[in-house]
């Protein structure tokens, strides 16, 4: 005869299987690295742990289970985590298959009422959210309205280094603008391009224009111009 807690762990692991198969569906459509087969296997693997410690220790043995499936995961989502440069991708990925997990543990002690709500949580963020994402990324970044990094940069001849150096110093230093420090970009034979990062603050484009105004008349600067990108 089959036996309750088997029945129980049937069930467990069917709802994780199930549910992170929901999650992985709505990856796989979107060709997302982390997909159906993925998720569920998070799922169910999470749950079968969680069933496991229950099953063994009761309520101490699953939540010590829990609690090495949270950190355990991490690791699994750092491996879909991609740096190239300042851009990061991979993140909702991890974070998808970090909440499927959490699907799984809540399937896994006998909450399967709760998996399923935290599973729908996790589609409605990855779905219903992305048109609002999409809107706000449309936007074009202002200055006035983001905390960014603000650069003046300065192209001048290898010779004049020094002399372009201070001379963007203290450019910079009379419109009031502090600076975190002067690097060289390139430096070339004929040309050096040296670029003042500004100390993070709401920069006024207008007089950005006008302090590249400024340099642009001085005989040892060959050209100048200013740049502004988000903070990483």
């Amino acid at each position: 005869m089959t036996s309750p807690r088997l029945l129980a762990t049937v069930a467990a692991l069917a709802t994780a299987f199930c549910l992170g198969a929901l999650i992985g569906l709505e990856r796989q459509w979107r060709q997302r690295t982390a997909g159906l087969r993925t998720n569920v296997l998070v799922a169910v693997g999470a749950a079968a742990f969680a069933d496991l410690g229950l099953r063994i220790y009761g309520a101490e043995g699953a939540t010590r289970i829990v609690s090495y499936i949270v950190s355990g995961i991490g690791f699994l989502g750092a491996g879909v985590i991609m740096k190239e440069g300042a851009q990061v991708t991979g993140l909702n990925t991890a974070a998808t298959l970090w909440a499927s997990a959490a699907v799984g543990a809540f399937a896994g002690v006998g909450l399967e009422l709760e998996a399923a709500l935290v599973a729908a949580f996790i589609l409605a963020g990855n779905t219903l959210l992305r048109p609002i994402v999409n809107f706000v990324n449309r936007r074009p970044m202002s200055p006035g309205e983001t905390e960014a990094l603000y650069r003046v940069h300065l192209i001048c001849r290898p010779k004049d280094v020094a002399e372009a150096r201070d001379l963007l110093f203290d450019e910079l230093e009379t419109h009031h603008y502090p600076i975190q420090d002067i690097e060289t970009l390139s430096e070339g034979e004929d040309l050096v391009e040296l670029a003042a990062a500004l100390v993070s603050t709401t920069a006024d484009p207008k007089e950005l224009d006008l302090v590249v105004s400024h340099l642009e008349r001085r005989p040892l600067v060959v050209s100048a111009t200013w740049t502004v990108s988000a903070l990483s």
